[in-house]
């Protein structure tokens, strides 16, 4: 299933969302003009968890749990992680503002990085990808949106059709598959790299702890699309 839409109406303009789809699209259109010479791009910038490990102490090894969350390695991987920043994270904005959006949105992301290197302490495969942070923003929605309505799309052999779910079985389903594979690939993950589950897991449960601390005191008006028609 792929979300494509959701019924929770913003009363604010997503500025901060907007210009995190905006910079993580320059920066990998940069990669792409890069060609090859992106391998070190992304050897430089991203987090490589043995790196973390051994040598914590040089303050450039620590950023780059933070530039790694704008490199991607691949149309899908960015299309992908933009399409979920955008239809989750405009929502969660709303009720954090944007000052503390952005910064609840950079310590998943830290946190997502950090859970990611206590899973694979010895891997030397550089991680990149928004989707630690993102699946903070999965977290904070979960728990701020539960009633609402996920429109998603489930590709069939010669079609597609569209479904509204809700959002507690759209995320939470998407959180055991993350628990499930993360399970499954916990040996291999430090010797072979690949998908970082463990990252996802960390940002999704960092982004359900650290809600309650960004959401606004205020909380501002919003509404669900009307379906009654």
């Amino acid at each position: 299933m792929i979300p494509i839409s959701d019924d929770v109406r913003s009363e604010r303009f997503p500025i901060v969302t907007v210009l995190l789809i905006l910079v993580n699209s320059a920066i990998f259109f940069m990669e792409v003009l890069l060609g090859p010479d992106a391998d070190q791009l992304i050897r430089t910038f991203g987090f490589t968890p043995a790196q973390i490990v051994t040598n914590w102490y040089n303050p450039l090894v620590p950023l780059t749990l933070i530039t790694a969350m704008y490199l991607h390695g691949g149309w899908a991987h960015l299309i992908g992680n933009m399409l979920y920043l955008w239809i989750f994270g405009n929502n969660v904005e709303d009720r954090m503002g944007p000052v503390r959006f952005f910064l609840f949105y950079t310590l998943s992301g830290i946190l997502a990085g950090l859970a990611e290197t206590i899973a694979a302490p010895t891997s030397m495969t550089p991680g990149i990808g928004a989707s630690g942070a993102i699946a903070g923003v999965l977290g904070a929605y979960l728990l701020l949106y539960p009633r609402a309505r996920v429109q998603v799309l489930l590709p069939l052999p010669i079609w597609f059709a569209t479904f509204s779910v809700p959002a507690i079985l759209v995320l939470g389903g998407w959180f055991v598959m993350q628990l499930f594979n993360g399970l499954i690939a916990l040996d291999v993950t430090a010797q072979t790299g690949g998908v970082a589950w463990w990252a996802h897991i960390g940002g999704f449960v960092a982004g359900m702890l650290l809600m309650p601390l960004f959401r606004q005191k205020r909380r501002p008006t919003y509404s669900y699309y009307d379906r009654s028609w």
